[in-house]
């Protein structure tokens, strides 16, 4: 069986929300436009065919997307240079439903397997039932604690059912630290998490290979073993 993971990706999907230098409130989002439309590409096919052809442009942190080490270190390596042997992995979903708004998580409130090295670990928070509205900004997060012991487990991939591995008030940013720092790749925005407990899958998060982008939209789905 096959569990997509992944959100629509549409044109004004929401994205994340910045102020600029300026002050300005600037959103990230994707554009969707014909670039060819069926009825101007039939003349060049004697209106024997016609075909549309799209023009897209988005910024990489919008819609359920993976973060290379690049995205939070200089010069660190991008999204071409990720391997597919690193985005397939087998997974688990950890249990995070009872958290709430702006919520801290500790390692003692929720439960591990014992078994993490190489693992792609996902965190559900339920948190995709809020996707495109105001609470889906004001998400939980695991804690310092968290993010420590699971890089000293040497898990290969950290993903959440929200906008952001780590607090939007906390600067230093230490889940996109401490995982990209050792190569551990980061998935957010993920959907559907919670027809993947108690079950054995693998995990795909792909991207294009995108040569010296840092971030870059995927298609994530599971594939539950029977």
């Amino acid at each position: 069986m096959i569990v997509d993971l992944s959100h629509v990706f549409h044109d004004g999907m929401p994205g994340v929300r910045f102020k600029r230098e300026t002050g300005e409130t600037v959103e990230l989002t994707a554009r969707i436009r014909p670039y060819m439309t069926h009825a101007q590409s039939a003349r060049h096919y004697e209106g024997k065919a016609s075909f549309e052809i799209s023009d897209v442009a988005f910024q990489s942190s919008v819609g359920t997307k993976m973060d290379a080490p690049r995205h939070r270190f200089e010069g660190a390596d991008d999204v071409a240079s990720i391997g597919l042997d690193r985005l397939v992995l087998d997974g688990v979903v950890i249990d995070a439903r009872h958290a709430g708004p702006g919520q801290q998580l500790a390692w003692t409130d929720m439960k591990f397997p014992g078994h993490l090295a190489g693992r792609a670990v996902l965190v559900n928070f339920d948190w995709d039932r809020h996707w495109g509205s105001e609470i889906y900004r004001s998400h939980p997060f695991v804690s310092r604690e968290v993010v420590t012991r699971l890089c000293d487990a040497g898990i290969a991939l950290f993903g959440v059912d929200c906008a952001n591995v780590d607090s939007t008030q906390d600067a230093e940013r230490p889940a996109h630290t401490c995982f990209l720092r050792q190569g551990i790749l980061i998935v957010e925005n993920l959907t559907g998490l919670s027809r993947l407990h108690g079950v054995p899958f693998r995990f795909f998060s792909i991207p294009l290979k995108a040569r010296d982008a840092a971030a870059f939209p995927v298609r994530a789905f599971a594939e539950v073993r029977e």
